[in-house]
């Protein structure tokens, strides 16, 4: 029940409960006379009720239609694009990296959601991830702790590690992911990304840039 508001979830239950209720009794030719009978059309009627909870977890929790005043949390679904300033300094020139072409694959259903994030030289996954939203705070984020494994080729410089992000969630819909990073190697960096495809890609598309550390590696 944490995916849905729940004072409207209740009234909008007994809406479609009483609509389908009198569909069913109408349908059928059966009239609702007293206690028995108001029961066996409500037997009638629980199937319905179940199929439409299942459309609305499996496909119209998505639609703008129950966006905000029912479902609180936004839909993000697909793959997002742009780029992290991190604040970590190379140890041999100390210099700060430009900012580092990123994408950000998101699969969303209704009671799950993980994160999938890919530069040219790692990966990143999540394993815990949730949004907090407010709207009398106006807080609207997605955050997630994550396990990053860099490429073979960088191994030297770039070692595995876990670190958690957290992103402010702009436009109605979203139009944009603005975040903040931290790792356990003491690193920090901001993240902004705008959604690039409505797809879910698998791999770092070459089109948005290379890693600026690429050419100082071996």
């Amino acid at each position: 029940m944490r995916n849905l508001k729940i004072k409207p979830f209740v009234y909008l239950l007994f809406a479609l409960f009483a609509l389908c209720l009198v569909a069913v009794a109408l349908l059928s030719g059966h009239k609702i006379t007293d206690l028995k009978s108001a029961l066996f059309v409500s037997y009638k009627t629980i199937p319905i009720l179940l199929v439409l909870c299942w459309i609305f977890t499996k496909f119209g929790w998505k639609w703008r239609i129950f966006q905000g005043w029912l479902v609180p949390f936004p839909n993000l679904n697909g793959t997002w694009e742009g780029s992290i300033q991190t604040t970590w300094k190379n140890p041999e020139t100390g210099e700060t990296p430009g900012p580092i072409p990123v994408i950000l694959t998101i699969k969303q259903s209704f009671a799950k959601i993980s994160c999938v994030m890919r530069t040219a030289e790692m990966t990143s996954r999540s394993y815990l991830a949730g949004f907090w939203v407010d709207g009398d705070e106006q807080l609207k984020m997605l955050g997630y702790c994550y396990t990053s494994k860099p490429s073979t080729t960088v191994a030297e410089r770039s070692q595995p590690h876990d670190g958690t992000i957290t992103f402010e969630v702009i436009g109605n819909p979203a139009s944009k992911l603005k975040g903040t990073y931290w790792t356990e190697r003491k690193t920090t960096g901001e993240v902004v990304l705008t959604l690039r495809t409505t797809d879910h890609l698998d791999e770092f598309p070459q089109d948005i840039g290379d890693h600026p550390m690429k050419s100082k590696n071996p």
